[in-house]
């Protein structure tokens, strides 16, 4: 099963070509030679997921962005939509649907409530589905995915730790899982030991590799 065209930038960002359009989920960051937008997805207002520079930077007079409610006002000038957990979009002919995205976990209510309605994506694409989970704990939606790949953020503090995303894994009907949201928050050694553990215990579990940066499974 190929699935070669997903690009990880880092952190929760990702790029990928869908019929000849270029889409990013939560670009932060990004560099320069990246390739202009066609569509941006953004998963909720914090500065590593909703970087207005990236987004400007990445943007042309056609490119669709679709943001949470709550981000709209900071966007102004652009091609905006309004996003919330439970819809289903047709961008470009790509199938795109939203599922909620929130903490759980008592020590991390205040990080991202579920009152705030932000999303993670699943999205369907070149005949594969990608289930970008946003910042979020382990949740009871996530027993609904269905996916080839799943992005589940697993830096702790914010989000879900190592334990906490192993358990997850098992909630996601998902072919490959794979951890995002880290590297940058646990270190070399934290992010090393994380990994091992998390292959360890997830028999579908994948890294992805920044350096080569490609996937294909």
């Amino acid at each position: 099963m190929e699935f070669e065209f997903i690009k990880w930038l880092g952190h929760a960002s990702f790029v990928f070509e869908d019929n000849g359009k270029t889409v990013y989920i939560d670009p932060f960051k990004t560099r320069n030679t990246e390739k202009k937008a066609d569509v941006i997805l953004v998963t909720h207002p914090h500065f590593d997921h909703f970087y207005v520079e990236s987004i400007t930077a990445l943007s042309k007079p056609s490119t669709k962005i679709y943001v949470t409610k709550d981000s709209i006002v900071k966007l102004r000038g652009h091609n905006v939509t309004g996003v919330e957990p439970f819809k289903e979009y047709n961008i470009e002919g790509m199938k795109v649907k939203t599922v909620p995205a929130y903490n759980v976990v008592r020590e991390r209510l205040d990080k991202h409530p579920k009152a705030n309605n932000w999303v993670g994506y699943v999205i369907e694409t070149n005949g594969k589905r990608i289930y970008h989970a946003g910042d979020t704990d382990e949740i009871p939606e996530m027993k609904d995915i269905r996916a080839d790949l799943a992005l589940l953020p697993m830096g702790g503090t914010y989000t879900m730790d190592v334990d906490e995303v192993i358990k997850a894994s098992g909630s996601i009907a998902a072919a490959r899982i794979a951890p995002i949201h880290y590297r940058n928050l646990l270190g070399k050694k934290g992010s090393e030991e994380a990994e091992k553990k998390f292959l360890d215990k997830v028999k579908k579990g994948i890294i992805l590799d920044e350096e080569d940066p490609s996937y294909s499974f």
